[in-house]
């Protein structure tokens, strides 16, 4: 037999499957479900920093370097782990003169930076390190937010309500158009986060002897994509 005749044969037992799956597809329905869960924080995450200036690069860096060091053995001495302090910015700039004044720009002085991110553990002892920060040296406070050391458990519950209100909304839907909700084609989720509840300061406002912080509530967010069939 040769290679046209068997395609040819072959075609015919082809072309009735092909139309036996489409007639057999059903319709679908694509909903976006979301679920929150909200609960106490148990951690915090601090930033903050030291500035400094000085005549030379050398000068500004020594001065910072020294600054921050104290900050840092205050920070150990409060109980907080070197794991739970880590650089998020380091910086040295010179400070130009002479732009408005339509001369050549000159330096005239540097100025260096370092910021830390401290995770705060012990919320309890939140206000001590704020005041032993700002008392010891840092006057760069960045901002001040509230977490959860371990968000799986909220994360999951958050999941399966997001779930849950993904099949309500295509219920809801489905059956306002007269027909049911059959089974699940699909489902993805579409990332989930935990939002912190977030305190800012500015590096200028004036910082009372004792801090005081509420670390109020945070909301851990799932979302996902569930596709269902429509059944008649």
């Amino acid at each position: 037999m040769s290679l046209f005749r068997a395609v040819v044969l072959a075609a015919p037992f082809l072309l009735p499957l092909t139309s036996e799956a489409f007639a057999e597809s059903l319709p679908t329905i694509t909903v976006v479900g979301e679920g929150s869960i909200e609960g106490a924080p148990d951690m915090a995450v601090l930033s903050l920093g030291v500035t400094t200036e000085g005549a030379t690069a050398a000068e500004a860096m020594s001065a910072n370097t020294a600054s921050l060091k104290i900050v840092l053995e205050r920070m150990k001495s409060a109980g907080i782990a070197e794991r739970d302090v880590q650089t998020s910015n380091l910086s040295l700039n010179p400070n130009w003169t002479g732009y408005d004044s339509g001369a050549t720009p000159k330096i005239a002085g540097y100025t260096a930076s370092n910021q830390v991110m401290i995770r705060i553990r012990d919320l309890l002892r939140l206000g001590e390190v704020l005041d032993a920060a700002i008392t010891d040296g840092a006057n760069t406070l960045n901002g001040l937010s509230f977490g959860l050391s371990n968000p799986r458990p909220a994360m999951d519950l958050a999941r399966a309500e997001a779930v849950a209100d993904a099949h309500a909304r295509a219920t809801l839907l489905v059956e306002a158009a007269g027909a049911k909700v059959g089974k699940i084609v699909s489902i993805s989720e579409n990332g989930g986060y935990s939002q912190p509840a977030p305190m800012f300061r500015t590096a200028g406002d004036a910082m009372p002897e004792a801090v005081p912080v509420q670390g109020g509530e945070v909301a851990t967010l799932a979302n996902v994509t569930v596709v269902y069939e429509i059944v008649q």
